[in-house]
């Protein structure tokens, strides 16, 4: 191997380090409840019903909450 071939490589090994060590994005992924109402909120066909399901699943804890406070004595 000459010079230039080692350079190359050791130049190419160094790049590869480099790149493995570099800083992450700090993208932020939607949780299932935001990429739901996301969904609900678009025109697609069915969007709507997302929107209702989501009502009524809030509803439905909400009745569970009160229902355990109640039941609790709180």
């Amino acid at each position: 191997m000459t010079w230039t071939r080692v350079s190359l490589v050791l130049a190419l090994v160094a790049a590869c380090g480099l790149a493995a060590c570099a800083q992450k994005s700090n993208t932020r992924t939607l949780t299932e409840r935001e990429r739901d109402s996301t969904l609900g909120k678009s025109a697609i066909p069915g969007g709507a019903a997302v929107t209702r399901a989501l009502e009524e699943s809030d509803s439905a804890a909400a009745r569970t909450r009160r229902l355990n406070e109640a039941a609790s004595g709180q």
